[in-house]
């Protein structure tokens, strides 16, 4: 995800609101507060309602679905939840339901024995005996086919673990949270979600809001990731411009908050000055800011591009394998847009 573990929260306008809970040492750099936790970041009416929620079931054991669309912070939510609740000193462990099928979704969910199937070399936990007296977040849930999600249902309504290949039941004391991008009582509708499953889950339900529905968290997330940034490298903090500032306001936002987080990974590493411009940012966000009368014209897709390439060029001293990687290219399509553009990479490539 596009929190780390590791952040750093302004004293001054608290951007970020925390778990309550501060693990590790806490230092201070720059008028600023280093502490290690897990946060969500937000202003909105909405993110307070959200907040409200969570803190009024997270002292709580009942199951919650948390929906979004993807990369809004459904996982974030979840983290807060485990945070907030009697369990913060217990793990957390994220499953991501869309890598699981068939017997691989039993043996990593429940564990197996040595000599289970092919391969079974030795005994495993599972995901929920790994996550006795903690929490299990189970991860675009609706993505889990219809004959296994009998077996996660009796898990549930039992809170024992059967590993494949054993006769055994192993009891288990898990919180269980659960997210997804879809409308799952439309796939009950529909017969493509069990409707016991989803009863027995759908306790308390959180919504999480795509970005685009609440821009006023745009800007404190933005500084939280450039926070972030500064804290990895290790850096001087870097602040938007007001160009940048009403750009992202603007944006539409599809990919959400991952999409915002990548946006301004992009933008610092591109800038080596202390103020992050325009020429920074993806032309995708370029192009899709209104001209309106009075403004400056706004760069083509070529100027934009141009300029941009020959900054990741500068930040990496003209070396073509790492400016691909930094712009997301590959090194034949960098060349074919040095040549284009009459670009020079600067002496030492």
């Amino acid at each position: 995800m596009y929190f780390s573990a590791r952040i750093v929260e302004k004293a001054k306008g608290k951007i970020a609101l925390g778990a309550g809970l501060v693990k590790g040492d806490a230092s201070t750099a720059a008028g600023s507060r280093i502490v290690r936790d897990e946060f969500v970041v937000g202003t909105s009416s909405a993110f307070e309602s959200i907040l409200e929620t969570i803190h009024t079931v997270a002292a709580r054991q009942c199951s919650m679905i948390i929906s979004g669309e993807t990369g809004a912070g459904k996982e974030m939510v979840a983290r807060r939840i485990h945070f907030c609740s009697d369990r913060l000193k217990e793990v957390f462990v994220p499953v991501d339901c869309t890598t699981l099928t068939g017997q691989l979704f039993e043996s990593q969910l429940f564990g197996h024995v040595r000599g289970a199937f092919t391969g079974a070399v030795s005994d495993t936990l599972g995901f929920f005996r790994a996550a006795d007296k903690g929490t299990i977040f189970l991860d675009e849930i609706s993505e889990i086919p219809l004959d296994l999600q009998a077996k996660l249902l009796r898990v549930l309504q039992e809170s024992t673990v059967t590993p494949v290949g054993s006769v055994k039941s192993y009891p288990i004391n898990v919180r269980v949270l659960c997210a997804t991008n879809r409308n799952l009582k439309q796939l009950v509708d529909e017969n493509k979600f069990r409707a016991d499953l989803f009863y027995r889950l759908n306790v308390v339900t959180v919504h999480v809001p795509p970005l685009r529905e609440r821009p006023e968290d745009v800007l404190c997330l933005a500084e939280y990731f450039l926070t972030h940034q500064a804290v990895l490298y290790n850096e001087p903090y870097k602040i938007l411009s007001d160009e940048v500032k009403k750009l992202l306001v603007d944006y539409h936002w599809p990919g959400n908050v991952r999409e915002l987080a990548n946006v301004i990974e992009r933008a610092y590493v591109l800038t080596d000055t202390e103020t992050i411009t325009p020429a920074s940012l993806p032309t995708e966000i370029l192009i899709a800011a209104p001209v309106q009368n009075g403004q400056a014209r706004l760069p083509t897709l070529d100027e934009a591009q141009r300029k941009v390439i020959i900054q990741a060029l500068n930040a990496t001293s003209g070396r073509k394998l790492a400016t691909a990687k930094i712009l997301g290219l590959e090194r034949r399509k960098l060349n074919r847009l040095l040549e284009r553009y009459k670009i020079l990479p600067p002496k030492g490539e």
